[in-house]
């Protein structure tokens, strides 16, 4: 990329949606975000983006390519910092990633870290994907699992996420109580719809109940949750979850082989800016007191 230019200018395209909105950004006329553009895209012999009446879309060439451009200029805008003087401060954008069914337990956490850093933009990003810390489409991720073992990839301990068997008190006036898996038969259960579930509750119901008894499927945990808020069936649930809704009966108590540890991730290149510090500190400090998670 000789031009680093039109890629910035494909980057802001992308980001705004617009041309008149790149353009605004970078203080330039719209007939050179145009033309941009249209180089990048003869120069690459692809289409980056598609266009309608409402703007630009990126193509996934396009999402490709600005991936990377968003980390360059994250990069670029961190080397611009210290050499000013400013790598102090906290602002731009913060980008966290986590799995999904955490934002209980972390909007509290964000928000108080945007309010101590006003000038902050922080995007919390959850996906059955995993985000690409490589490629600058997160500063932070919080992962469940096995380690992560991606390069170039920082990994720290946060804690172990204690889920245990729950359902609501409708369901069990109705069905009964079951005291363990010898009196699971004849009951309605929650689970992954997907065999390659990673979660270890998952894979030990699997093992335990009958396929038939999985009567409610979902590929995504906040719709197992409500599922299991509606009366469903049993299902797995966070304790820090359960524990605040007076409705729901605990089946079976959180077991060590059902906790999942939780990891933050971030990229070596981001690792010791001030802002991902700043913001690891924050989050250590706030799970500290995560005593009934």
């Amino acid at each position: 990329m000789e031009n680093w230019d039109e890629v910035r200018t494909a980057f802001q395209v992308a980001r705004l949606g617009t041309v008149s909105g790149a353009a605004e950004v970078l203080g330039v006329h719209h007939a050179t975000v145009i033309r941009h553009i249209d180089a990048l895209e003869k120069r690459l012999g692809t289409r980056l983006f598609q266009r309608h009446a409402r703007g630009y879309t990126p193509t996934e060439a396009g999402r490709d390519l600005l991936s990377v451009a968003q980390a360059t200029e994250e990069q670029f805008s961190q080397l611009a910092s210290r050499i000013k003087g400013q790598g102090e401060t906290v602002t731009g954008e913060l980008v966290v990633t986590s799995i999904t069914g955490l934002a209980t337990l972390l909007t509290p956490v964000l928000t108080s870290f945007q309010k101590a850093h006003p000038g902050l933009i922080v995007r919390y990003l959850t996906d059955m994907r995993l985000f690409r810390l490589d490629y600058g489409e997160a500063h932070v991720a919080i992962r469940a699992g096995a380690i992560p073992e991606e390069p170039d990839n920082v990994v720290q301990p946060l804690l172990r996420m204690r889920t245990g068997l729950y359902a609501t008190r409708g369901y069990v006036e109705k069905h009964g109580h079951p005291k363990g898996p010898d009196e699971f038969a004849g009951h309605l259960f929650i689970g992954a719809d997907s065999t390659l579930s990673r979660a270890p509750f998952h894979r030990w119901l699997r093992d335990t109940v009958q396929p038939e008894q999985i009567s409610y499927r979902a590929t995504d945990s906040a719709a197992l949750e409500a599922a299991l808020r509606e009366g469903a069936g049993i299902g797995f649930l966070s304790h820090y979850l359960a524990a605040s809704d007076p409705d729901l009966v605990e089946i079976m108590a959180p077991r060590d082989e059902w906790a999942a540890p939780l990891w933050l991730v971030t990229h070596v290149d981001l690792h010791r800016t001030v802002k991902v510090q700043s913001f690891l500190s924050h989050l250590k400090a706030a799970a500290a007191s995560w005593t009934e998670v």
